[in-house]
């Protein structure tokens, strides 16, 4: 059994990563807004903007599109297909829902080893996004974002409710 300490020791670390992830979705969030209005108003006005802005922009996009992933997986507010759980008594239910959580984690854990093995070919290959900057470093939210997708699912799988009511 996990001690006391531990525990807290280990939620409050959580809590940390779960401020850290909030901070960098409103941080990138903002970028993208600021750096799309600046490339429309330099369209409009002087027929001209940044070359590096487009490709920026979709990358800023892939990575609020994992980090937001990531948040609903935390919070649990991710699209959920499950038609079986609406019927199922209380206990059935909490069953079903880790047996759906492990299948998940492991899609998941399938997709970041994937998506590693993506991102290590784009780095053999010296792929690049634009100027001199590897593509790897863009898409290393593909392996990142499921793996940690995929460790929250697992844990939920395991420990179900026990460790994320706790903080």
């Amino acid at each position: 059994m996990i001690s006391k300490k531990s525990l807290q020791l280990f939620l409050h670390f959580r809590n940390l990563l779960h401020c850290l992830e909030k901070s960098i979705l409103a941080l990138l969030l903002t970028i993208m807004i600021l750096l799309a209005a600046l490339q429309i108003v330099m369209r409009n006005i002087w027929d001209s903007g940044l070359p590096w802005a487009d490709p920026s922009l979709r990358t800023i996009v892939l990575w609020l599109a994992m980090m937001g992933a990531m948040a609903a997986t935390r919070d649990h507010s991710h699209i959920r297909i499950d038609l079986l759980s609406r019927f199922l008594p209380p206990r059935a239910k909490r069953l079903n829902n880790r047996i759906t959580d492990l299948f998940t984690g492991l899609i998941c854990a399938l997709l970041a080893w994937h998506g590693a093995r993506f991102v290590y070919f784009e780095w053999q290959d010296n792929m690049m996004i634009f100027d001199n900057i590897p593509a790897w470093y863009a898409e290393a939210i593909i392996p990142i974002g499921f793996g940690i997708m995929a460790i929250r699912f697992l844990l939920d799988a395991l420990l179900g409710e026990y460790w994320q009511e706790r903080g």
